[in-house]
């Protein structure tokens, strides 16, 4: 919109009128939003009930498998531990082995994560059962071929029965070795055709590295010598403890006026002990530092936050540690030295587990309990500990090594019967 002044000719200058003139808008474009074509919606179809059934079996199926093979790994487990304590120097790694899984349920609170390599285990186990196995069919022609040695040592059937073991052991070393280099699994030890999956991966490139990596990342996953450490640490630092109360108890037996009294005293001071040094062993796991097993403000620091836990714990190593004094009684031969070994497992593993429990109650909490607590945790602290001294003393005079069998103390120490095994 303008306003302009227009003069007419035929008018005078002064008789100009303004004439408004209005300018026109442009024209405006109009766009017509096209509709757009719109695609149906996928039609989904219901699952049916067939397929969701057989998810449902598979499901159920896979679960099933991997807790048996948990299981499978936990026995194995413990078979290895046992015989790892059964060895000289070897039984270090038994013990830290025991100190890092109640370590690790200190750090994390969880009972489930003291179950350390348990995977691994049944990996390993598998192996060591189907190559077992596999070599059955070995033994029975090996003596097979001896009989026929002995009856003809020079016939045909003695030749053959030795040609047939010869064939029979080079082919299950090759099936047993295919197995081993494709995984190790228990399943593969049973499938026949793992050479030829072999030679394909050959074929194919780059086998050598795969394997190799996998040979390294299984030796590392078991971490040997951080387990051999700890157990050291661990054992030297209960030593330290135990020393000196054992040799006074034991000194009560000695036939002079003032032995008693020195007994008294060694058993006075083993009670003492006894109801600091399982938190002080875990601690040392759990802070994975030596100075650890040394610091018993800490420890009554963290009975005042979770008394009855400790008292728990507590109560239950010593009650597993006493059955075990039975197996003392008479030595086993050397051959079958793990099989008290795995009872001593069995018994001490479960309370490590507990004592670490305890102690990440403990370290989970800010403020010390109400007092009610703090006493009541008290109360079955001195009377266990008093009993289990009690019991220790005697059993030197059932045990197969005397008074030297003071020292082996399988509850805080190497988890075996006898240290000479």
């Amino acid at each position: 919109m303008a306003d302009r002044f227009q003069v007419d000719p035929n008018q005078p200058i002064y008789s100009a009128i303004p004439v408004l003139e209005i300018a026109e808008d442009p024209p405006v474009e109009v766009h017509v939003l096209q509709p757009v074509e719109q695609r149906p919606a996928p039609v989904t179809r219901p699952r049916s009930a067939i397929r969701r059934c057989l998810q449902l079996v598979g499901f159920g199926i896979w679960r099933v498998a991997s807790a048996i093979e948990w299981v499978f790994g936990a026995l194995t487990l413990m078979g290895g531990l046992a015989a790892l304590a059964a060895l000289p120097i070897l039984q270090f790694l038994s013990l830290g082995y025991l100190l890092e899984a109640g370590g690790r349920v200190a750090r994390t609170g969880r009972i489930r994560d003291g179950f350390i390599g348990v995977r691994l285990a049944a990996r390993l186990g598998g192996a060591v059962l189907g190559s077992w196995l596999l070599l059955l069919p070995v033994r029975v022609i090996s003596g097979l071929a001896q009989s026929a040695r002995i009856i003809d040592p020079g016939g045909r059937n003695a030749a053959a029965w030795r040609i047939a073991l010869s064939i029979l052991i080079g082919l299950t070393a090759l099936h047993v070795g295919a197995a081993c280099l494709r995984g190790g699994r228990l399943r593969y030890f049973f499938w026949p055709f793992n050479i030829f999956w072999l030679l394909w991966r050959i074929i194919r490139g780059g086998y050598y590295t795969q394997a190799r990596d996998a040979v390294w990342d299984t030796v590392m996953a078991l971490r040997l010598p951080y387990y051999f450490w700890l157990g050291v640490r661990g054992f030297v630092g209960a030593l330290i403890w135990l020393a000196l109360p054992i040799t006074l108890l034991a000194q009560g037996q000695r036939p002079t006026p003032v032995a008693p009294l020195v007994g008294f005293l060694g058993a006075g001071l083993l009670a003492i002990v006894l109801l600091y040094l399982p938190f002080l062993q875990m601690r040392l796991a759990a802070q994975n530092r030596f100075s650890e097993i040394f610091r018993l403000g800490a420890v009554r620091a963290d009975f005042r936050r979770a008394p009855w836990a400790f008292a728990f714990a507590f109560v239950l190593t010593l009650a597993f540690a006493l059955p075990l004094y039975l197996l003392k009684i008479e030595i086993v031969p050397r051959e079958a030295a793990w099989v008290p070994g795995l009872v001593f497992v069995a018994f001490i593993f479960p309370a490590r587990l507990i004592t670490g429990w305890a102690l990440g109650r403990a370290a989970h909490r800010q403020l010390p309990r109400h007092w009610f607590f703090r006493w009541t945790g008290r109360l079955p602290l001195l009377p266990a500990a008093a009993f289990y001294v009690l019991i220790v003393f005697f059993t030197q005079y059932t045990s197969w090594n005397g008074v030297l069998s003071l020292y082996e103390q399988h509850a805080f120490l190497l988890p075996v019967p006898f240290f000479g095994l």
